[in-house]
């Protein structure tokens, strides 16, 4: 691959290894850091010898790689916060005690049903001086007042450690919040907040406020609510107020990447200040103060973006095109991908785990990699004609990129996505337009009516267009299993094809062969660890009773309630027989007992009641059964003791008691999640 021959594309994939190692294999700071400076002395050496001839130059640049990849394993290890002694992880003595904590207020997250959500810096806790990032989680029993970024509060609740997913296959929100260096979570209600008049005035802060005026001066001149929201994502890359149906309608159309600033977004910004700035003249000095007002303004709407990942991808590699503008020269996009990259993991390394950044990252290589190719299939004369097949090149391009992503992490695809940006994307450029106008008016106290009218307008009509595309929910191909190892594969067949086709030849042929049956081989074989595979398991679902039978691809699945009148157990339901590739075979009611692989265990449900089973291995307990534990445990003498989510957390502590007295192991699925046997 011609791209590889870059040398700041190694470095960066080199540098890139060492963050992933560091992910996964956690090595401790010191073994780091020595490998670092070892690294780094190794690499003086070979200079000073290369100079003088006595080694190939070939080896200072392996030494160069092997830098670069531990300066990504330091860089990983060096930001982990909890290395640091007064990091609050270090003061939480017990979970589901009161504390008392100062935080101040560092993001907007989008509200729960019942809460205000929060990410925090912790100040103090219960008096001591503390640091680290918290999700906090104000319950709204009474109206709060308008928090804004950078306001200290004063809280008093509950603190309670990032846990894994308490059933298979679920997202694994713990790890997400880890990855952005939130290592636990804190409850607590509106009457036990106390806002203090102090306020952290960092550019944060200041950003914060100029969002919320825009949103005020437009909610006052009755911009509609729903049109509002989409606005805010659109520019601001504010999402927190998109009702779900609206993000849903736009995840089935396949234009839910319009709701994040990317690249789309930040070049028109670009294009748009270049425009303004066309009167200076392009002499020296003036190609000078247009290229530092294009940087400052594009960071400054990065800032006002909130610097999400996809904003400080698209802000910095737009800020390379714009230096490369102002030196005259073309600038090569390989290049700039890598040293936008390159600079934002060195500042940021959490972010090559957002999901977000992987997918921009790939839709833009694939954009500039396999465009081109797609584009010379046709070159129709029309220019109207030109500009839409480039359209659909260019989604086509983005979407075989990043295909085999998208279904690994979301399990879904949309198929109409390319009549979507057929449609939206000629029309995107018009209401970006009118929507920094109108935002930058707003920011001003000015509202100028008409305009404001014609860009609710043009947002209804995107709503529509898009809701229309969204409704037929049977180009959706949702529930699409699909494993690591295959995911890399496919992606393996998918570079091999792309190569071939470009330079066609029998060993590249030969290439495609060995990943098209390599990818077969998987398929097939962890079709056969389904099928082998058997399994009995308790979920944890709140306020009732789950329990799969899985031989091979087919489950039974028994349950306390209705599953087709509850979403959360058939949502619970559904990650399982995806991330399994089975499927439900049929449901039964709850039994009084069940057999496993030669395994008894005893259901003792709500009434209490119950018959003496001979030495049952596993008891469940359901519903809160009115029962004396220690009499059970005397009549069966049980292995385990098993209590799911049906239960209240008092009976399960006054359980959890008497197994301990009796010596006998008690799962509480809330606590540990599920149970598989």
């Amino acid at each position: 691959m011609r791209v590889l021959q870059f040398p700041l594309i190694k470095i960066t994939a080199c540098f890139v290894l060492g963050l992933l190692l560091a992910h996964f294999a956690k090595p401790a700071f010191l073994f780091s850091l020595i490998a670092l400076v070892s690294s780094l002395m190794f690499l003086l050496g070979i200079y000073f010898y290369s100079k003088l001839k006595l080694i190939p130059n070939a080896t200072f640049g392996i030494s160069v790689f092997f830098v670069s990849f531990f300066i990504g394993i330091f860089t990983l290890v060096s930001q982990d916060t909890t290395r640091n002694k007064k990091h609050y992880i270090h003061f939480i003595s017990k979970e589901s005690k009161n504390y008392l904590a100062v935080v101040i207020l560092k993001e907007k997250l989008k509200n729960s049903s019942v809460s205000y959500r929060y990410v925090a810096q912790v100040v103090s806790l219960n008096g001591k001086e503390t640091n680290g990032k918290i999700l906090l989680n104000i319950k709204s029993t009474t109206i709060l007042p308008n928090l804004d970024i950078g306001s200290t509060l004063q809280i008093q609740g509950a603190f309670y450690k990032n846990k894994p997913p308490n059933n298979p296959n679920q997202f694994d929100y713990a790890n997400y919040l880890q990855n952005q260096h939130i290592y636990g979570q804190f409850y607590t209600n509106s009457n036990q907040v106390k806002v203090s008049s102090v306020k952290e005035k960092s550019l944060f802060y200041f950003a914060s406020l100029i969002r919320n005026r825009i949103i005020r001066n437009l909610e006052k001149n009755h911009f509609h609510k729903t049109e509002l929201s989409v606005v805010v994502a659109l520019i601001l890359g504010q999402q927190q107020d998109i009702s779900p149906e609206i993000v849903r309608d736009y995840q089935y159309a396949g234009a839910v990447h319009v709701l994040s600033v990317s690249g789309l977004h930040v070049g028109f910004i670009l294009l748009f200040i270049t425009f303004l700035l066309k009167p200076i003249p392009n002499s020296r000095r003036g190609a000078f103060v247009k290229l530092i007002t294009v940087i400052l303004f594009l960071w400054a709407f990065g800032l006002l973006a909130g610097f999400a990942p996809s904003v400080v991808r698209s802000v910095t590699m737009f800020s390379f095109v714009a230096i490369g503008m102002y030196l005259r020269r073309s600038v090569n996009i390989y290049n700039t991908l890598a040293i936008s990259a390159l600079l934002i993991l060195l500042f940021q390394p959490s972010f090559l785990m957002d999901v977000g950044f992987q997918l921009s990252y790939v839709a833009l290589f694939f954009i500039v990699w396999l465009q081109p190719l797609l584009a010379s299939i046709w070159m129709p004369k029309n220019k109207i004609v030109q500009f839409f097949w480039d359209i659909i090149t260019v989604s086509f391009a983005a979407q075989i990129g990043t295909f085999p992503m998208s279904i690994y992490y979301f399990h879904q695809f949309p198929g109409l996505f390319f009549i979507t940006n057929l449609v939206i994307l000629p029309g995107m450029s018009l209401i970006l337009g009118l929507g920094v106008i109108v935002l930058f008016l707003a920011a001003f106290d000015i509202i100028w009516m008409p305009l404001l009218k014609v860009l609710e307008w043009f947002i209804w009509i995107l709503n529509k267009v898009i809701a229309w595309v969204a409704s037929f929910e049977g180009f959706v191909f949702k529930d699409i299993p699909l494993s690591l190892v295959t995911m890399w594969l496919l992606y393996l067949l998918i570079f091999s094809i792309i190569i071939w086709i470009k330079k066609p030849s029998f060993k590249k042929l030969e290439v495609v062969l060995l990943a098209l049956i390599s990818l077969q081989i998987t398929a097939l074989t962890l079709k056969y660890f389904c099928q082998s595979n058997q399994e009995l398991i308790v979920f944890n679902c709140k306020k009732a009773t789950l329990i799969t039978e899985r031989f091979g691809d087919q489950v039974t699945v028994f349950s306390s309630i209705d599953l087709n009148k509850n979403t959360i157990p058939k949502m619970t339901l559904n990650s399982y027989w995806v991330g399994n590739s089975c499927q439900i075979q049929n449901t039964k009611a709850l039994p009084n007992v069940l057999y496993f692989k030669n395994k008894k265990i005893l259901i003792i449900n709500k009434g209490g009641s119950y018959f003496v089973v001979e030495s049952p291995d596993v008891i469940l307990l359901v519903n809160n059964p009115k029962i004396n534990l220690d009499r059970v445990l005397q009549d069966c003498r049980p292995k385990l003791i098993i209590a799911d989510g049906s239960n209240s957390k008092f009976n399960c502590k006054l359980w959890k008691a008497t197994c301990e007295k009796e010596k006998i192991p008690f799962h509480n699925t809330f606590e540990k999640g599920f149970y598989k046997l």
